[in-house]
């Protein structure tokens, strides 16, 4: 039976959400983390990054290899950040080449790095997809002090950044495809609901405590339906409807 699992990811795993107060970023107390260990009575031991990359993340995970066998599964999460551009340079310069943080084959490559080197020290990995993005609200916060003009001018539409953020999570689904690793969708339920950017915060692209119960619920659901994929798993707590 699963007693401790880990996490590597940047602030969706970490729970970061925006507080419309103050403006500012905070962590989520019961973020979806935090249901999980409670739902599924397990030890959850999280090391993701507010703003952490998948390069980041190979890092972080490198300080902790010799721990890495004494977790069930080590849960990973990665994209959000990679795909994101440095908006001050795109603003000033919007017709020069720009590179995203993580440019896609690097970002596959340190993924894949990743998962190889969880199963060389002898951890189980687990992947989850990317949460969509909400590409009006978004570009609206990124471009807050800057030529909003010049950015929309770099990507042609506001929803070319959904597009790119979606390429991502295309790729995430291609390293757990190459390194058979099971993926757990937490995309398409939000894609299903009539007005998912109520489970997102003002910057569009953070899950509230909204969206992080429907991710705490695809979770729940994945390791119910399959648990061949699932090998020890508990059965889980119910989870009331949000």
């Amino acid at each position: 039976m699963t007693d401790k699992i880990c996490v590597f990811g940047d602030s969706v795993a970490k729970g970061v959400v925006l507080d419309n107060v103050k403006n500012r970023y905070s962590l989520l107390k019961n973020n979806f983390a935090d249901q999980l260990a409670e739902i599924l009575s397990i030890s959850v031991t999280n090391y993701a990054k507010f703003g952490c990359t998948v390069t980041k993340g190979l890092a972080i995970l490198e300080k902790h290899l010799d721990q890495i066998r004494n977790y069930d599964y080590i849960v990973l999460e990665f994209g959000g950040n990679d795909c994101d551009f440095d908006w001050a340079k795109v603003a000033e310069a919007p017709a020069a080449p720009q590179l995203c943080k993580t440019p896609l084959n690097t970002f596959v490559d340190t993924y894949q790095r990743m998962v190889q080197l969880i199963r060389q020290n002898g951890g189980t990995p687990l992947m989850l997809s990317l949460p969509p993005i909400d590409a009006e609200r978004y570009f609206q916060w990124i471009s807050q002090g800057l030529d909003a003009d010049a950015i929309l001018r770099f990507l042609g539409d506001e929803e070319h950044i959904y597009r790119w953020h979606e390429m991502y999570n295309m790729a995430v689904y291609r390293v757990a495809s190459a390194e058979k690793v099971p993926v757990i969708d937490i995309t398409s339920d939000f894609l299903e609901m009539c007005h998912y950017q109520s489970c997102f915060c003002d910057d569009g692209i953070h899950p509230n405590e909204k969206g992080h119960t429907a991710i705490t619920k695809q979770i729940v659901r994945f390791v119910q339906e399959f648990p061949e994929k699932m090998l020890h798993f508990p059965a889980a707590k119910s989870l009331a409807c949000g």
